[in-house]
């Protein structure tokens, strides 16, 4: 058994810094605006776009309006109950990220009542499900879209009460209905929660979408969240925001933005929310952010952006962006790439990276990615470029962060997920699975005691992933190198681990997306859905005048380009990891068509079922 500790230590914990700040910060999720208004000068919190231009929120107003809600949720009933967790109200949103979000989640926490967010994404399947298994109340919608999609389960759900939409629409209930002026009788709720309500009571249901299955309620505590937010500072660090804007695009349905989001409150940032995923390049450039979090998914798209502007440049400035990149492809922070590299670096910063970081804000000091694996050439590109890329790991077991690569110098591994944050151990188990110990490992799975006690095991939170340990400097850096359950046997009895093929084989151009199939067959194969930005654009060199993507994937020249390119990276796995064959897809997976989760992750089982048929060409 390897095992990794990285406690902090007693005389940390007794020096006068840290124990005044543990003595002072926010024990409870729903004091953290007070503590923001307290503890920074500058008065705006949220920025958000409802017109043209972005508009501030004061942090005086937002505390009025959290309050305001608060008093009217209490006006319907809803309060702690019997102060058990199943007796609490639980109030449920649906929505994409805007200031909203984060007053509905403080108001419901005032009441004593349990904030329950969920993927606005979800099927009416799991929203039926989730809505009768965690017993909802309330519920927050976005905008009209969604509000008819919860109407059309509430015959399913009589125990819904009442919908509110977020944005105003004649007809539908409107959430700024609910504001009621405080009075000492809310006063007295308010206070009577706070004395009642313990750090390591439970704060928030948050039901994983998952790749296969039922959704599970991952029941996680105030010091839950707050312990992994004071960890991750002190493990990162985060510098005082001091009312530096931050950018949020990532769902705060998933813990991992909403804790990073706590994370800025507690520092002192303004949070400005990006329009849609579809708007981040625009908006990145009027708000002038210093970070913000992503998964590389979404990085990849603005890498492949990137690249294609490349195609409209004169022959000598493509030839110097391609230099540049080459440049940064061989980048290592831990190694010096010498005298002559780092000056042709620093010239390619000078002439073109620039301009990428013009593209970003100019102002990126730190970007933070998870849920998936990020493409070492990612790692490389982004921070030889002087836009600072931090791969961390994490679920939302966990509150989430287990791992994260560091700031300080020799702190971060590409590659890698970085070294433990402070206050948590690492063991990995003999056949390499992941286990964490620490505050911030969940309560447990919301009325599924039996799952909880498969998954934590004498405090340890067996994650499913596995991984090894890489030693860099004076860190233990820990590698993911799969999932537990993805990993599948050949016929021949061979395990094959999909990630690290998918993940090397998407650093080519023309590899858009990938899953490697072969459970209980004779060889490896790949379902491939090509980038047919650029595969239409080598088709254009070659003369081919075909776009249409279905057509496109079927012409001899291109089954050759795949074959060509498969080849070229099948050398670099052993003889049962090499893909022997594939087919071609003609459509991107996507969260709304079904195939990846809200934080892009693969779900395998549903592309498995949904492409039967091109499975059955492969071993036809």
């Amino acid at each position: 058994m390897v095992y990794y500790k990285n406690l902090i230590t007693l005389q940390h914990y007794l020096t006068k810094r840290y124990f005044f700040a543990m003595a002072t910060q926010p024990q409870r999720l729903y004091d953290i605006l007070d503590y923001y208004q307290a503890t920074y000068e500058h008065t705006t919190v949220f920025g958000h776009k409802k017109t043209a231009n972005y508009e501030a929120i004061t942090i005086a107003d937002c505390i009025a309006t959290t309050n305001q809600l608060a008093a009217g949720l209490i006006n319907l009933g809803v309060g702690i109950g019997d102060g058990s967790v199943e007796g609490r109200a639980k109030i449920a949103m649906l929505s994409a990220n805007k200031p909203e979000w984060i007053m509905a989640d403080i108001a419901t926490q005032k009441t004593g009542a349990v904030f329950v967010p969920i993927y606005p994404t979800s099927g009416e399947n799991d929203i039926d499900f989730i809505f009768n298994h965690a017993n909802i109340q309330y519920v927050f919608v976005g905008d009209e879209a969604l509000y008819h999609k919860v109407m059309a389960t509430m015959p399913k759900t009589p125990n819904v009460k009442g919908v509110y939409c977020l944005e105003k629409i004649a007809n539908i209930p409107f959430w700024e209905t609910l504001l009621t002026p405080v009075t000492p009788a809310h006063e007295q709720v308010f206070n009577a929660v706070n004395n009642q309500i313990t750090k390591n009571d439970l704060a928030t249901i948050i039901y994983t979408s998952g790749t296969t299955g039922t959704p599970k309620g991952v029941m996680l505590s105030h010091w839950n969240i707050l312990s992994n937010v004071y960890n991750s500072i002190e493990s990162f660090p985060f510098r005082k925001g001091n009312g530096a804007k931050v950018l949020s695009f990532l769902p705060l349905n998933h813990i991992f933005e909403r804790m990073v989001s706590y994370m800025y409150l507690i520092q002192g940032f303004s949070i400005y929310y990006a329009e849609s995923l579809e708007t981040i390049g625009a908006n990145l450039k009027e708000v002038q952010p210093v970070g913000f979090s992503t998964v590389p998914r979404l990085l990849e798209k603005v890498f492949e952006t990137i690249m294609s502007k490349a195609d409209n440049l004169s022959s000598t400035k493509r030839k110097l962006f391609n230099w540049a990149v080459g440049l940064g492809m061989q980048y290592d922070n831990l190694k010096s790439g010498g005298f002559f590299y780092n000056l042709q670096l620093a010239i390619a910063n000078k002439i073109i990276f620039s301009k990428w970081r013009e593209g970003l804000g100019g102002n990126i000091e730190f970007i933070v990615t998870g849920a998936s694996a990020c493409q070492l050439r990612l790692l490389r590109i982004f921070n030889a470029a002087q836009i600072p890329l931090f791969e961390g790991y994490g679920p939302s077991e966990n509150s989430p962060v287990i791992t994260v690569n560091r700031k300080e110098k020799g702190g971060s591994k590409y590659g890698t997920v970085g070294p433990c944050i402070v206050g948590q151990e690492i063991k990995l188990e003999p056949d390499g699975e992941i286990c964490v110990k620490g505050p911030s490992v969940m309560m447990g799975y919301y009325l599924r005691q039996d799952l909880t006690d498969e998954c934590v095991i004498d405090g340890w939170l067996h994650t499913g992933d596995i991984g090894t340990f890489e030693q860099a400097g004076k860190f233990n850096m820990l590698k993911i190198t799969d999932r537990k359950k993805e990993l599948f046997k050949t016929s021949g009895g061979k395990y094959v681990a999909p990630q690290p093929i998918e993940n090397k084989m998407k650093e080519s151009n023309y590899i858009e997306q990938m899953i490697v199939v072969g459970a209980d067959q004779k060889f490896t194969g790949a379902l491939i859905v090509p980038n047919f930005t650029n595969l239409i654009a080598w088709c254009k060199q070659k003369g081919i005048t075909e776009t249409e993507p279905a057509a496109l994937i079927r012409l001899p020249q291109i089954e050759q380009l795949y074959e060509d390119v498969v080849n070229g990276f099948n050398s670099e796995f052993n003889p049962v990891e090499r893909i022997k064959k594939f087919e071609l897809l003609p459509n991107e997976w996507t969260v709304n068509t079904g195939e990846l989760t809200p934080t892009m992750k693969l779900k395998r089982k549903v592309i498995m079922e949904k492409y039967g048929a091109e499975v059955g060409k492969i071993y036809g």
